[in-house]
């Protein structure tokens, strides 16, 4: 699947007439007349249902349009992106696609699959929308793995690394108002706090020790399990600890084991 290189900004009729109801009810009046005493502070207007805040800039991909989810349910990160192309070009990703290093996809370690997310380089003011379809990066503090052309879209190849902000979007459907008007409003989206989280302890080459350190774990009451895992031409055996089905506990319990010695650890989903 190959999403469009180029963002569209929408703009629809609901926003135009969010913009004459913000103006109007903004504009002040200077008067050396002070207002009557007994006049009560007048209720704002409720807004309308399914109108579309000025702030969500929508986008068009593949024929759909799509928002960034309010924050308040939505997801917003920002942090360090990283990118990948050989030797993974061509291997099975983590949800069973052939990686392809010129497609605009990317691997996140909690996000579900399939994922829409606009992510912007706050470096130089590029951005592009990426599909989730592959866990990781496994690497220090970084939240995104960038497929190769999406890191070249954003001008982050020489670097290697890059500093980003990735916003989760959801998608919207036109529906049909009153005297032929219509707007948009958001279809059901994943709830990105709910999955099976894992917070990941520790990563070898060697098998025999990523099971000592799993035994340890589970003598101690924590069940961990030792996962297979093949990286380019190296295969890695990472020790993930179970942390709950939600993505505040799988936090808690990263604190946990940071401080406990595994100052390293990082929440991982399957």
């Amino acid at each position: 699947m190959i999403c469009p290189k180029h963002i569209r900004a929408i703009f629809l009729p609901a926003l135009v007439l969010l913009c004459g109801v913000t103006f109007s009810g903004c504009t002040t009046v200077l008067t050396s007349t002070p207002p009557p005493k007994a006049t009560p502070p007048q209720p704002k207007p409720a807004a309308k249902a399914g109108r579309i805040p000025a702030t969500q800039r929508p986008y068009q991909i593949e024929g759909k349009t799509y928002y960034p989810l309010p924050s308040a349910e939505g997801y917003i990160e920002t942090g360090t992106a990283s990118w990948y192309g050989n030797p993974f070009h061509g291997r099975k990703t983590s949800n069973g696609e052939t990686y392809n290093m010129y497609d605009w996809t990317a691997a996140h370690k909690t996000l579900p699959m399939n994922t829409r997310l606009l992510v912007e380089n706050l470096g130089n003011g590029r951005s592009t929308t990426v599909r989730i379809n592959d866990r990781g990066p496994f690497v220090g503090n970084r939240i995104i793995d960038l497929s190769y052309n999406v890191a070249r879209d954003l001008g982050i190849i020489k670097d290697g690394t890059g500093r980003v902000r990735v916003t989760a979007l959801g998608e919207a459907e036109t529906i049909q108002l009153a005297d032929n008007k219509t707007a948009a409003r958001f279809l059901p989206h994943e709830d990105f706090q709910k999955g099976d989280f894992y917070v990941q302890i520790g990563a070898f080459t060697v098998q025999e020790n990523a099971d000592r350190l799993k035994d340890k774990m589970n003598r101690e009451g924590r069940e961990t399990e030792t996962v297979r895992h093949e990286r380019g031409d190296q295969v890695f055996y990472r020790v993930q600890v179970k942390a709950g089905s939600t993505l505040t506990a799988a936090k808690q319990m990263e604190q946990t084991l940071a401080g406990a010695g595994f100052p390293e650890s990082f929440v991982v989903a399957r």
